[in-house]
């Protein structure tokens, strides 16, 4: 016979009660409850399947017994960028005397099963996903466990009830896009990231809304989706200046790909900022240094990375976040990589 929580509003679903209707016995519940991998996956699913019918929710640790640890969860580690986050998050967790779990994702965007369980062993008090998210079957195993979680720039869409710390990207392709219309640049193109990526489509929004306000019709072999590496800079660098019509400027969604567009220029015989205007995004320290230092969007990755720390952690205390999505502003950042066209 199924017993569902329904049957008894006033008894509380116990583990008891979730190993009775899954038909195993507590210890085997308890093992999936901790993540532990020597259970079949049938087993596992059964027992899922019920605690998410029931509502089971174990009683929530001591945050004093938990780990004391925060898992900080990259779906690709190979740059900078991913060293400011890492940085700034490392500060934060060591104010609350925590360590910091690192992995990567291989590229992903969301984790395998069994990164998910070696979570669930460990308990730490808390996860932050960086441009990476959970299925919702995932998303419930961490609730139904009391671990919260926090993602930094979501690579998709906002599920609901899922915290998240980004930046106004929209708002930082708009500016970049207008500082070259305003220094006469008319045949702008822009290299961003992967197209299924939303922070990255966002920066084309932006540049796509500048260019209409200022009546300049988007040309669409203009615009360019890459990687948000060198590589892709260079290799859509190469592509637009190496054509008799080429722009005069190109914005740039990351200051790597701006890195690899000034190498693509430099091989053609273009000057910068003398025949190509070249601007960035995320104002990364390198920006300074190059030559021509490089007009870039400050992205506050740092800014971003402390407060969605501070945020999982008062999660852990059993706080919920005044507001569910919370983008910082993004700022231009003038140097020497842009000028007038000639």
């Amino acid at each position: 016979m199924t017993i569902d929580a329904s049957d008894d509003a006033l008894a509380p679903v116990t583990i008891a009660t979730v190993a009775l209707q899954a038909g195993v016995s507590v210890p085997t519940v308890s093992k999936v409850i901790n993540g532990r991998v020597d259970v079949a996956s049938s087993t596992r699913a059964r027992v899922e399947e019920v605690i998410r019918r029931t509502g089971y929710r174990p009683r929530r640790a001591d945050s004093r017994a938990r780990a004391g640890l925060l898992d900080l969860v990259f779906h690709q580690l190979d740059s900078p960028w991913a060293l400011e986050i890492i940085t700034s998050v490392e500060q934060v967790a060591a104010q609350h005397r925590l360590g910091v779990v690192l992995s990567e994702l291989g590229g992903a965007h969301r984790p395998r099963q069994q990164w998910l369980d070696d979570v669930l062993r460990r308990r730490p008090r808390g996860v932050i996903f960086v441009l990476s998210e959970l299925d919702p079957e995932q998303r419930r195993q961490l609730e139904t466990r009391s671990i919260p979680y926090v993602v930094v720039d979501m690579a998709g869409e906002q599920p609901h009830g899922v915290p998240i710390v980004g930046s106004a990207n929209w708002a930082g392709g708009l500016a970049a896009t207008r500082h070259l219309l305003e220094l006469g640049h008319r045949r702008i193109a822009v290299i961003s990231g992967p197209a299924d990526v939303l922070c990255s489509r966002a920066r084309v929004d932006g540049y796509r809304s500048a260019l209409e306000a200022a009546g300049v019709i988007v040309d669409p072999s203009l615009v360019r989706y890459g990687d948000f590496y060198v590589g892709g800079g260079y290799e859509h660098g190469r592509s637009l200046l190496d054509r008799a019509d080429r722009p005069t400027a190109i914005f740039a969604g990351s200051d790597y790909q701006a890195l690899g567009v000034l190498r693509a220029a430099r091989e053609l015989g273009l000057s910068v900022p003398e025949d190509l205007s070249v601007i960035g995004y995320d104002n990364l320290p390198v920006t300074e240094w190059i030559a021509p230092p490089l007009t870039t969007i400050n992205q506050p990755l740092g800014e971003m990375a402390a407060t969605a720390t501070r945020m999982v952690l008062s999660m852990a205390r059993g706080d919920q976040p005044a507001n569910q999505r919370i983008d910082l502003a993004t700022e231009l950042v003038v140097r020497e990589s842009t000028a007038p066209p000639r």
